[in-house]
Parts: structure tokens; C-alpha cells; sequence
């Protein structure tokens, strides 16, 4: 069997990343001539071609893309796997919640107090994240459970359980053509403006590129853009915007994810707090 230390996967990945030995051994605290060797190494070893060396420029073989991508999987969980032990001998270990500002649907309060209910209950840890790494944080295990939208969130690897679902609506400043109508369809909002995500990759948005909601709706305010979002991250809708719901848009669902490899009671006493604190 081939195999790779996690170090040597740490290397590739680092120079995929950047595509400049030099950086990439400033990244990896190492000389550039022990990095460029170890690569020769890791080549030989697998009997397949990572990089396309020239002088002036480094770039990724399609070997040297599915290794990135696996590899990248492979250190996360291997991540995972140390904290999760830790963790688990650990008595005292808190359980750790992530989620981006607002995004819980105001079901948060509801979920704490079920959860504090359980025999087994643990202190929360309330970590907020951007638009693009909550899932990283369940990953690689940074946080136990999340609280994630989907289909915009990546689920892959991920178990979870619907807790919300919802409408969508197209937020708009008052003025624009559309804040007065009841409702519009997707082709109404065709050649407008709409967010860049930061750090998302494949966001199909044309213009600024936007962190977070609050930085989002002053950008519509001042008719930088207009967004598609659901109900409940704009509600009570802020002063100078206009909430109009969207027919066709498909449903947004709020879910409570974590690993799908994480079977320890501190996580399913919380997934079972949280359904217990939504259902009717």
C-alpha cells in the first residue's frame, strides 16, 4: 500500500495552494530547497506527476488536483479525529455551536433551554463564522454541531436534521421598482445586481463582494445590489429596504448538522434537544 504521511499531504496542499515554493515554504516554516524535495519525493513515490514546473511558473496536474482535494478531506478528519479524542476524555469538555450572525431563524433560545433539560447537558459555546468555513468548523472538528442553511450550505459528509424551513424573499431598497408588488418570480430580478459572497467559491453574484448580511443590506441601501434571502435573516425588515416575496424560489431550510463520523452522546443529546425544541 502506498501511503503518505500527513506532513508530505500538509506540503502538497500548501503548494497547490499558492503555487510558489517560496511561499509555500514560508507557509510550512521550511527552506524552499527541503520543500522542493520532498515533492520529488511524494512523485516518485505515488508514480504520478503533482506539478508543471517551469521557471517562472508552478501549476497542478489533474493527479495534483484530486490529491489537493482528497487530501485536503484527509487532514481535516485526521484534525477531527485528535480533538474528538480529547474531547472525549475530557469530563468537563464544553460542546461548541456554530453559526453565522442571526442565522438561527430565532430558534435558538428555544434549542438552549431543551438542551439544558438533558440529563447530560453541557455548557454551549456560541462560535460565529463567515459565509464559507461553518462547515470547515464541523469538519475539522473546530465545532460539534452547526446551525447551517440549505441548499446553500455544503452538506457532504455532514449528518443532519431539518429544523425550519421557509420562503424566500428578494430584498430591495424602497425605491426600486419592485418594493411595491406583492410578489415577483426569479425572471423579474433578471439583469439586476446580485451579492458576491466572500470566500464562497462558485458565488455567481455580479457585484460587490459582501461578508456578511448586515454588510449586504447597506449595500442595498445605497442600490448597490439587491439579494435573494430567507425570511428570516430580514426580519423585521431594517428601515430603507422593502421585503417581496419570491413564488418560484426554491425553500430555504435552517439544519443542525455535525460529523457524520461524531456518534458521542454530547452531540445527540443536543440533536435531540433541538427537534424536541421545534417540533409542535
Amino acid at each position: 500500500m502506498i501511503e503518505l504521511e500527513t506532513r508530505e499531504l500538509e506540503y502538497v496542499i500548501a503548494l497547490a495552494d499558492e503555487l510558489h515554493f517560496g511561499r509555500a515554504a514560508a507557509r510550512l516554516s521550511i527552506a524552499q530547497p527541503a520543500l522542493s524535495k520532498a515533492i520529488r519525493r511524494i512523485e516518485s513515490r505515488l508514480g504520478v506527476q503533482l506539478f508543471i514546473r517551469s521557471s517562472r511558473h508552478v501549476g497542478l496536474t489533474p493527479a495534483g488536483e484530486a490529491l489537493r482535494e482528497h487530501g485536503r478531506h484527509a487532514l481535516n478528519a485526521v484534525s477531527a479525529a485528535v480533538r474528538n479524542a480529547r474531547r472525549a476524555g475530557d469530563a468537563q469538555a464544553r460542546l461548541r455551536l456554530v453559526l453565522k450572525p442571526g442565522g438561527d431563524a430565532g430558534l435558538l433560545s428555544a434549542i438552549l433551554a431543551e438542551y439544558a433539560h438533558q440529563p447530560a447537558a453541557r455548557q454551549v459555546d456560541i462560535l460565529f463564522s463567515g459565509p464559507a468555513d461553518r462547515t470547515d468548523f464541523l469538519r475539522d472538528g473546530r465545532a460539534d454541531v452547526g446551525l447551517l442553511y440549505a441548499p446553500f450550505d455544503d452538506l457532504d459528509g455532514l449528518a443532519h436534521e431539518t429544523l425550519h424551513a421557509e420562503d424566500r424573499v428578494v430584498i430591495v431598497p424602497s425605491g426600486h421598482r419592485l418594493a411595491g408588488h406583492a410578489s415577483v418570480r426569479m425572471s423579474d430580478l433578471e439583469g439586476e445586481t446580485l451579492p458576491c459572497w466572500k470566500g464562497v467559491p462558485g458565488s455567481d453574484g455580479t457585484g460587490p463582494e459582501v461578508a456578511d448580511v448586515v454588510q449586504m443590506l447597506h449595500m442595498i441601501k445605497v442600490h448597490r445590489m439587491i439579494a435573494v434571502l430567507p425570511r428570516s435573516l430580514v426580519e423585521p425588515v431594517p428601515a430603507g429596504l422593502a421585503c417581496v416575496p419570491v413564488t418560484d424560489a426554491s425553500p430555504s431550510r435552517l439544519v443542525l448538522a455535525w460529523n457524520e463520523e461524531d456518534r458521542r452522546p454530547l452531540v445527540a443529546s443536543f440533536v435531540t434537544a433541538a427537534l424536541g425544541a421545534v417540533t409542535p
